[in-house]
């Protein structure tokens, strides 16, 4: 990949973290299911019910408007503890294939690259130390750090804005419904990884993975504008 990897100067790379480094959707799921049933709350729909939103959200969806924030707070934390629990033993087929290779060779050639995620903290520590990506993110934007999560645009214009480049001209990885509308709203360019729908048509791109052959000569042919 490093020899055919190319990137026109003036571009930068924004990724999702979840669906676009580590296929998490299944192990989310399993997660919600078991605490949704600890709790003798009913999971039936929970996949769509939290694809692509912050974990806020999805508490309050599940458990109603009535919870106050520190209640909110907890469940969400419970729950992604008993995720990063699950995911932990298997954490490395779950590795979206290619992404290491891809973001390193974007390192070694020097372009700005920034993780926006809807996800907590610690699964962002979680996540980066365990593929060992984290020194290849100069800038960071998680679930925590804007007001309004995607769908909406906020967190991908944020890391455009810390990187220094106009959302234009950035590259913008996503896998989720609501992550690939935060996507456009933003303005960049858009790769569908398409490790959780099976088409996105809204997007510029799609493709199954890193390793996909369409990947790398479409990012060459991408000029600033």
């Amino acid at each position: 990949m490093q020899d055919s990897f190319a990137v026109a100067p003036g571009l930068a790379l924004l990724f999702d973290m979840d669906g676009v480094l580590i296929e998490s959707t299944a192990i989310h799921t399993r997660a919600w299911e078991e605490y949704l049933a600890r709790h003798g709350i009913p999971s039936a729909g929970v996949m769509e019910k939290m694809l692509g939103k912050r974990n806020d959200e999805i508490v309050r969806v599940l458990w109603g408007p009535s919870l106050t924030e520190d209640e909110v707070f907890r469940h969400g934390a419970d729950k992604e503890r008993l995720y990063r629990e699950l995911m932990e033993p298997v954490f490395e087929e779950h590795i979206v294939p290619g992404v290491r290779e891809f973001i390193h060779a974007a390192r070694r050639r020097g372009v700005p690259c920034a993780l926006a995620t809807n996800a907590e903290p610690a699964n962002v520590d979680f996540v980066l130390d365990r593929t060992g990506l984290r020194n290849s993110f100069p800038v960071i934007v998680d679930g925590h750090q804007v007001h309004r999560p995607k769908p909406d645009p906020e967190v991908y214009l944020t890391a455009a804005q810390r990187l220094g480049v106009e959302p234009r001209n950035c590259v913008i990885f996503e896998d989720s419904p609501g992550g690939l509308q935060a996507a456009c709203a933003a303005g960049g360019r858009v790769v569908a990884v398409l490790t959780t729908l099976e088409k996105a048509p809204e997007a510029d791109l799609a493709v199954r993975d890193f390793r996909d052959p369409n990947l790398l000569p479409w990012l060459s042919r991408q000029i600033p504008r």
